[in-house]
């Protein structure tokens, strides 16, 4: 067997897009199907100004949506902030999701962030990394199931 050297750089483009095809012919060799992801996406602005939005990823098995959606982005400005508008934008993406028959969502957030918030849009707690931050917070996850 010849030497196989472990090198401690970037992955090429190409090196990058043959690791994601070796995780698709696993996924099919193991008997599922390849999922693919849709984003969703509100941006909230002001007069043309970008002062917030509400992102995440939706994955399908097939046509089908799965039933998660992650919560990849929910921000709001500095100067917008304790108005509603992060509820506004959060509510308006669970709507979408229930619109397509998506029944949870998750999220990360810095205990130092948001917590609170989360939940009172009704979030719950699912796992929370101590120490996570270099002030000491946690990373919080949290899930919500949208309907029955």
């Amino acid at each position: 067997m010849s030497q196989i050297d472990v090198i401690n750089r970037e992955m090429t483009k190409e090196e990058l897009n043959r690791m994601y095809k070796g995780f698709d012919e696993h996924t099919i060799e193991m008997g599922a199907k390849v999922q693919h992801s849709s984003r969703f996406s509100y941006t909230a602005v002001d007069k043309g100004k970008f002062v917030g939005c509400s992102s995440g990823l939706a994955y399908m098995n097939d046509d089908k949506f799965n039933g998660w959606f992650y919560l990849t982005d929910l921000f709001v400005e500095k100067e917008y902030r304790s108005q509603g508008l992060g509820k506004r934008l959060l509510s308006a993406i669970e709507a979408k999701n229930i619109s397509v028959g998506i029944t949870n969502i998750w999220t990360w957030t810095a205990g130092y962030e948001a917590p609170g918030f989360y939940k009172k849009q009704g979030y719950h707690i699912f796992t929370e990394m101590k120490n996570w931050y270099s002030d000491g917070s946690s990373r919080v996850g949290f899930k919500k199931r949208l309907f029955n």
